[in-house]
């Protein structure tokens, strides 16, 4: 059986350094892994109470949910944007944490990988996206980490599947969460 990994990108560019980062990692999954790269972020809206009723979720929100249902975990690629989580992938985080205590993020591993111009690579939003997930329900994998900075530079002119050392740390990050997920699995 594989392990899917639903790969949420927290920045809309079609050029973002993390959404090619994401899709070398669709590139790079492990035997046994399939890497989905969810589309449509963008057509989500604010999450908002009123509208998260029985038969009233807005059909952009519903497929959220039911991508990240049908994953065994999900892998988060956060950019950062003055200091924190960009606001997609927050509302993102907040539509997959309704129902509180049930949501379709509940008790799933997440990894929280990116990459951002600064020397630190974005740790903050990253820390930022692991708190959110977390209290959201999710079961954030701490030891789990990739932050590369300098993305400007680093990817001017080199797509990360082609940067040898991003293409090694992405694929010991996809084969720690394979791993970590294929042993829950069997133990169940």
């Amino acid at each position: 059986m594989s392990v899917r990994i639903l790969a949420l990108v927290g920045s809309l560019r079609a050029g973002s350094h993390n959404r090619q980062l994401a899709e070398a990692a669709v590139k790079l999954a492990p035997a046994g892994a399939d890497v989905a790269l969810y589309e449509g972020l963008a057509e989500i809206p604010f999450y908002n109470e009123d509208i998260d009723v029985e038969g009233g979720v807005p059909a952009a929100a519903a497929k959220l949910r039911e991508a990240a249902a049908g994953a065994d975990a999900l892998l988060l690629f956060t950019p950062e944007y003055n200091g924190t989580i960009p606001a997609v992938l927050k509302n993102a985080i907040d539509w997959l944490s309704r129902p509180f205590g049930a949501g379709a993020v509940s008790g799933k591993p997440v990894v929280v990988v990116g990459t951002a111009f600064g020397q630190y690579g974005g740790v903050w939003a990253q820390d930022e996206a692991r708190k959110a997930v977390g209290i959201a329900g999710g079961k954030v994998v701490e030891d789990i980490k990739l932050s590369i900075p300098g993305s400007v530079t680093r990817f001017a002119e080199t797509h990360p599947a082609d940067d040898t050392e991003v293409a090694e740390q992405l694929a010991e990050v996809l084969d720690r969460l394979h791993a970590l997920v294929d042993g829950e699995q069997a133990a169940a």
